[in-house]
C-alpha cells in the first residue's frame, strides 16, 4: 500500500477544473434580467380621494415595516391595494413580502399588481417568478408566455432565463412539459430548443437534450453557450465524448474562447496536462494579462517539472492581480523550493498572511528549517503557531510528526500522535496517521484499534479499510478478513490506484496470480507510484517473466531513484 499523497498541484488544477468546468451561465435570476424599455404606457391609476382611513392603513403598513414586522405590513399594504385598486400600492405590498420573506403573500401581491398594470414587463417578471419561488407552477404559465411572446430579442432573452427561473420546482418532467410547451409556437428560435434541452438534461433525458442542441448548432452554428452546455452534457457520461466534441467546434471556430477555456479544464480533469498546457497558452495569447490563465498554465508547467515556467507564469499572474494572492504567493514558495532555492522560498511562505493559506504556509516554511538540519527549531516553529480551529491544531501535529519520520525519528512522531489524540481523540486524520505511525513500530493491535475506530467514525473512508486490509495482506494473515475490506474500500474508491494495488497485493498472497496481475497494471497506469512497480515487478518474477519485471523496476526507478522499496524488491531477486 504505497503511502498516501497529497499533491498540493493536482488538487489546484482539480479545484480549477471543477469551479470553472460549467457552461457560461445563461443566466441571470429573474429579478436581474435584462431592464424591458422604458416603460411606455402609464397604468390607470384609481379616481380614488386620499382619506383618513386609507392614510391610516397605509401607515400602520409603513410604520409595521419600520418596526421590522414584514408580515403585518405586508398584509397591511396587500388589503389596501385590493381595496383602492392602485397598481403603485400593489408594487408596494410586493417588496414588503419579498423583504419579509413571505412567499404566497408577494405572489399574491405581484399578480394583483400585474392585473392593475397588465402592460409593464417589471410586474409580469415579478409575478412569474414569485408564483415559481411559491411553487405555484401551473399559475406562472400565462405570466411565462406573456414574458415570451415579446419582440424576438426579448423572447430569446425570456428563453435563455426560463430554465433558472424553473430551476427549483421538483418536479423535473413537469418542467419539461411546460418548457416544450412554451417553445412550441417558436420552432425557429434557437433560444427556444436550448431551453428545452436544458429542461430535457434536468428530468434526466439525455438524448431529447443532445437531439435539441444539436437543432441548436443548425439554427445558431458556433454559438459559444450551447456548445458549453453539449460539452457538460457529454461529460457526465463519457469525458472521451466531450473532449472529442471540443476539439471539432473549435476547430471550426477557434476564437471560441469560453469554449477552449472548458476543453483546457477538461483536459486537466483527465490529467492531459501537456495538452490542457498548449490549450491555456492559446487563450493567453489572446488575452495575455488574464491572472487566472497565467496561473492555470503556472500549475500545469510546474506539474510537468518545467519549474522554471512555472515561475514566470506564477509571477505574471500575481503581477496581473490574481484574486487569490496568497495562493499564488505560496505555490510561487513551492515552485523556489523545487529550484532548491530555500532563501527565496522562505521569502514567498512567508509573505503568506493570515487567511485560507497562513497554515499550509508556516507548515512548508517550518519544513524548509528541518531541512537545513534544525529540527528542534522547525518543530518550535509550529509549535508557536496560533491555530483558529481543531482542524488547523491537527494539521500542525500532522505536519510535527511528518517532520520526524523524515528524520526516522518513528517513536517521537508516535508521541506526537498520542498526545494530539488525547486532545482530540476522534479527528479521523490524526487517527489515521496514529494507526500509520503504529504500524511503523510494529504496534499491529494499536494500529487496528485506531483504524477500526475511524472507520465506526467515518463508514466510508476507503483509505481505513485500505490500510487495514494491506496490513494483514503484507503480513500474509487473516487473508480472508483482508480481501473483505479491501473489495469494501474498493467499492467505496473504484479508481483509486493505492486501493487497487492493495488488493491486487492481497490476491497474490492468495495465490490468484492472473487477478493480482491485472489489477496491478491497471494501478500502474493510474500512477506511476514505485510501491505500485515493486509489486507488479515481484508478481510478475514469480510468474518467470523476469524481463518484464526488470523493465519495471527499471522504468521506476528512473523516476524514483531514491525509492527504498524498489531497491529492496530488486535486491531481493537481484
Amino acid at each position: 500500500m504505497p503511502t498516501l499523497k497529497l499533491e498540493p498541484i493536482l488538487l489546484a488544477a482539480s479545484l480549477l477544473a471543477l469551479s470553472a468546468c460549467a457552461p457560461a451561465p445563461l443566466k441571470a435570476p429573474l429579478a436581474a434580467a435584462p431592464a424591458p424599455a422604458a416603460e411606455t404606457k402609464k397604468p390607470l391609476l384609481p379616481n380614488q380621494e386620499l382619506s383618513a382611513q386609507t392614510l391610516y392603513q397605509y401607515l400602520v403598513g409603513e410604520v409595521a415595516l419600520q418596526r421590522n414586522q414584514p408580515e403585518l405590513a405586508a398584509e397591511a399594504l396587500l388589503d389596501l391595494a385590493k381595496t383602492s385598486r392602485d397598481p403603485r400600492l400593489a408594487k408596494r405590498a410586493t417588496e414588503t413580502a419579498v423583504q419579509g420573506r413571505q412567499a404566497n403573500q408577494a405572489a399574491d401581491a405581484a399578480t394583483l399588481w400585474q392585473s392593475l398594470d397588465p402592460d409593464s414587463p417589471q410586474a409580469t417578471q415579478a409575478a412569474a417568478a414569485l408564483l415559481l419561488n411559491s411553487g405555484r407552477l401551473s399559475e406562472s404559465r400565462p405570466y411565462l408566455e406573456k414574458i415570451i411572446a415579446g419582440e424576438s430579442e426579448g423572447r430569446a432573452n425570456g428563453f435563455l432565463h426560463l430554465n433558472q427561473m424553473l430551476a427549483r420546482q421538483r418536479d423535473r418532467g413537469a418542467v419539461l412539459e411546460l418548457v416544450r410547451d412554451l417553445a412550441k409556437p417558436f420552432p425557429e428560435v434557437a433560444e427556444a430548443h436550448l431551453a428545452i434541452a436544458q429542461a430535457a438534461w434536468s428530468a434526466g433525458k439525455r438524448d431529447e437534450a443532445l437531439a435539441e442542441l444539436r437543432q441548436v448548432e443548425s439554427l445558431r452554428p458556433g454559438w459559444d453557450s450551447a456548445a458549453l452546455f453539449r460539452g457538460l452534457v457529454l461529460q457526465q457520461t463519457s469525458a472521451s465524448d466531450a473532449l472529442e466534441f471540443y476539439r471539432a467546434f473549435l476547430h471550426d471556430y477557434p476564437k471560441a474562447k469560453e469554449v477552449r477555456l472548458a476543453y483546457a479544464r477538461l483536459l486537466v480533469g483527465e490529467k492531459q496536462y501537456r495538452q490542457a498546457r498548449a490549450e491555456f497558452q492559446r487563450v493567453m495569447d489572446d488575452a495575455p494579462n488574464n491572472p487566472d490563465v497565467s496561473f492555470a498554465i503556472g500549475l500545469l508547467a510546474m506539474q510537468e517539472g518545467d519549474l522554471e515556467a512555472a515561475d514566470s507564469y506564477l509571477r505574471q499572474a500575481l503581477g496581473a492581480g490574481h484574486k487569490d494572492r496568497d495562493m499564488v504567493r505560496f505555490y510561487l514558495g513551492q515552485v523556489a523550493e523545487e529550484r532548491k532555492h530555500m532563501d527565496e522560498a522562505a521569502k514567498w511562505y512567508n509573505s503568506v498572511e493570515q487567511g485560507e493559506h497562513y497554515i499550509n504556509a508556516r507548515i512548508r516554511h517550518a519544513g524548509l528549517t528541518a531541512k537545513q538540519g534544525k529540527l528542534d527549531e522547525a518543530r518550535q516553529q509550529l509549535q508557536q503557531i496560533q491555530v483558529q480551529n481543531n482542524q488547523q491544531r491537527a494539521l500542525l501535529i500532522q505536519a510535527e510528526a511528518q517532520l520526524l519520520r523524515e528524520a526516522r525519528m518513528f517513536q517521537t512522531a508516535f508521541d506526537v500522535l498520542d498526545k494530539g489524540l488525547e486532545k482530540l481523540p476522534n479527528h479521523p486524520e490524526l487517527l489515521y496517521d496514529h494507526a500509520m505511525a503504529a504500524e511503523k513500530l510494529g504496534k499491529l493491535e494499536v494500529m487496528e484499534k485506531d483504524l477500526r475506530h475511524l472507520i465506526q467514525l467515518k463508514p466510508d473512508n476507503a483509505h481505513a479499510y485500505n490500510a487495514l486490509g494491506y496490513a494483514f495482506a503484507e503480513r500474509g494473515t487473516r487473508l480472508a478478513e483482508a480481501r473483505e475490506l479491501l473489495e469494501k474500500a474498493t467499492a467505496l474508491a473504484p479508481q483509486d490506484a493505492f486501493i487497487m494495488d492493495s488488493l491486487g497485493w492481497v490476491y497474490f498472497r492468495l495465490g490468484q496470480h492472473a487477478k493480482a496481475l491485472e489489477l496491478l497494471r491497471h494501478a500502474l497506469e493510474l500512477s506511476r507510484d514505485p510501491e505500485i512497480a515493486a509489486h507488479l515487478g515481484e508478481v510478475l518474477w514469480t510468474q518467470g517473466q523476469h524481463d518484464e519485471a526488470r523493465a519495471v523496476w527499471q522504468s521506476a526507478l528512473k523516476r524514483a531513484p531514491e525509492s527504498e522499496v524498489l531497491r529492496n524488491v530488486m535486491q531481493k531477486f537481484k
